[in-house]
């Protein structure tokens, strides 16, 4: 198999099929051509993955068993996530494809396709949507940065150590910056997607990132009142 050059070395690939030879075979090659690559079988698991890993491209197939990928498109849209979505579908009626791109898609594969057709639209998607390497995963506000690949919170200088569930909850926040979230969205996104515990533990959490962050920085972590919490730099 001939390997095919990549302008954008070890991105981050997530694929998403319950079809697992299907699966296999495209994690393998494009690990062969030079990507990073993870992989989901339903699409509740994808949207796990999604959030723990911050994949830079979502292959994503429409029919799964449990959540459709029109759906799991609709969720991370939903959550101000938005890396990339090829979806990879054996319906090609119109209104499919209609759907698709108003969840969200950015291209759409109909089964079956050949490995290379695959290869270079990913390649043209990231090249089309990837800015500088080193500032692509960090998010800011104000003295506040998040480094997604290093996964480290730094206050001006100063690196502030966060649990697992206190960084997703940050991160959360600052994808969503001026955004009020409400604590039914903070648990559908932080915690797992069917989690059915009390919503105080979003309460909780806040608690910790305000007194981890620092007074200044905790008072951008707004409540508001009726609605949930909202970070916004004055």
């Amino acid at each position: 198999m001939e390997r095919y050059k990549s302008d954008t070395p070890r991105a981050r690939v997530l694929v998403v099929d319950d079809e697992e030879s299907l699966v296999d075979m495209l994690t393998t090659a494009l690990r062969f051509t030079g990507y990073e690559v993870m992989s989901a079988g339903t699409g509740f698991d994808a949207l796990r993955s999604v959030k723990e890993t911050l994949p830079d491209l979502i292959v994503l197939d429409v029919n799964m068993p449990d959540l459709d990928g029109f759906e799991v498109c609709r969720r991370i849209r939903r959550d101000g996530i938005d890396s990339p979505v090829i979806f990879l579908t054996a319906r090609d009626a119109p209104e499919d494809l209609r759907v698709g791109f108003s969840h969200g898609a950015d291209d759409y594969l109909t089964k079956p396709f050949s490995l290379e057709e695959l290869s270079l639209r990913i390649e043209a998607i990231l090249r089309r949507v990837r800015g500088n390497d080193a500032v692509a995963n960090r998010l800011t506000c104000g003295e506040l940065m998040m480094d997604g690949d290093a996964h480290q919170v730094f206050v001006g200088e100063t690196e502030v150590e966060l649990s697992p569930t206190e960084f997703r909850l940050l991160h959360y926040l600052m994808l969503n910056q001026g955004r009020a979230l409400s604590k039914l969205q903070i648990l559908d996104y932080v915690w797992e997607y069917d989690f059915d515990g009390n919503a105080a533990v979003v309460e909780t959490y806040v608690s910790y990132l305000r007194k981890k962050l620092g007074r200044e920085v905790a008072e951008w972590l707004r409540t508001v009142r009726g609605v949930g919490y909202m970070l916004r730099h004055p």
